[in-house]
């Protein structure tokens, strides 16, 4: 059973459904933004362009009904003037289809932006299931769709009702104007008539575009355990990136532990830290630390230091300054310079001395650690190096 069954899509879209969706062709879209548009460019074009349109069917018109004698003879000439004929009428409607053609690619970009899907074109047998087409009929969405059907029609229907009242006594007194002039002016009538009807539809638009947003974010909804599943794909299982770190922390650690034989001194607070430090005077300006532990990792470097005879000092405050404030392969803080070569001295005097310093911890409480760096800092740890 799926585990999201009987959740309700409560949560908005991630921005990884989301390119999904797109890259499916699945964009908010408003027929009707796209239909109005259409209309009004198509109105205002003919008022605008109207005039050359008329003209250059009345030259076609001219030239259609003026043959000559010798051309109705000629098999050439008939042709030759239907060319002339369709090029004098692509002349003349070619930026007004223009116009169309943008308003047909722009409109349905104004919502959603632009988007090409190569899976739109692909063969949906769904589509062609009859039961299924019935189910979308009478769908929710199909009684929207249905209802803005008929306010469009209302809307157009009272608006043509009411330009032909207004209108009505100006129709009637065409009959009375001159052949040419009454047409010229029927026309403007038309085209003004055309584009008032079509403007009470921009109500329609302003009303479909924030449904088709809202239904669009709607429909894209998650679950919340569809968010969690995504969450995993995206960033990873949470228990595989917990797995990696662990190894990652003990082949860390075990690198750390390697280092530890090389130390020159070990300096211990007996029952918690533990640092290993190393120091060339021939080559290294000041101190590093070569390893770290608190608790177990702690009582392990004691141990390998035991096994390598390698000093070990009990200092516990100078060890817990060291723990908090010195990064793995760092030299050690200018402020502490004081305390460790205190403990370095010492290790060597006892070894000029020809003292066993590999025997047990050398006990130094004595050492002096400025205030500041006793007090814990948080975030210090490495990884690695915790308990």
């Amino acid at each position: 059973m799926p585990e999201d069954q009987g959740q309700d899509r409560t949560e908005p879209a991630s921005p990884k459904k989301l390119k999904e969706a797109s890259e499916k062709g699945q964009l908010p879209r408003s027929r009707e933004l796209t239909t109005v548009t259409l209309l009004l460019t198509g109105a205002g074009g003919v008022l605008m362009l109207g005039e050359g349109m008329v003209d250059g069917v009345r030259q076609v018109a001219r030239n259609s009904m003026t043959i000559s004698r010798r051309d109705i003879f000629d098999d050439y000439a008939m042709v030759s003037n239907l060319q002339g004929a369709i090029s004098v009428v692509l002349d003349a409607l070619a930026p007004f289809l223009t116009l169309l053609v943008l308003a047909a690619i722009f409109a349905p970009m104004a919502l959603g932006g632009w988007s090409f899907s190569p899976k739109v074109l692909s063969l949906n047998w769904s589509k062609l299931n009859p039961i299924q087409g019935a189910k979308r009929i009478i769908s929710w969405r199909g009684l929207m769709e249905l209802g803005k059907s008929l306010i469009k029609f209302i809307v157009v229907l009272t608006g043509a009702v009411l330009l032909l009242q207004s209108l009505f006594g100006t129709i009637i007194n065409l009959g009375r104007e001159p052949t040419m002039s009454a047409l010229a002016h029927f026309g403007d009538i038309l085209s003004w008539s055309f584009l008032l009807l079509c403007l009470p539809l921009i109500l329609v638009v302003a009303a479909d575009v924030p449904f088709q947003l809202w239904d669009h974010a709607r429909r894209l909804r998650m679950t919340r355990q569809e968010v969690k599943d995504e969450q995993k794909e995206t960033d990873g299982d949470p228990q595989v990136k917990r797995r990696v770190r662990e190894r990652q922390r003990e082949i860390m650690q075990r690198r750390m532990m390697a280092q530890v034989p090389k130390a020159d001194v070990i300096i211990t607070n007996p029952t918690h830290f533990s640092v290993a430090l190393k120091y060339d005077i021939s080559s290294m300006p000041a101190p590093v630390l070569i390893a770290k532990g608190a608790d177990l990792v702690a009582m392990q470097i004691r141990r390998i230091a035991a096994e390598s005879r390698i000093p070990q000092v009990s200092s516990p405050l100078l060890a817990r300054a060291l723990y908090y404030t010195t990064e793995l392969d760092h030299e050690i803080p200018v402020a502490l310079y004081r305390a460790v070569a205190q403990v370095l001295a010492h290790v060597y005097e006892l070894r000029e001395v020809g003292a066993d310093t590999g025997r047990g911890p050398i006990s130094m409480d004595d050492v002096e650690v400025p205030g500041e760096l006793l007090r814990r800092q948080p975030n210090s740890d490495p990884e690695g190096a915790g308990q």
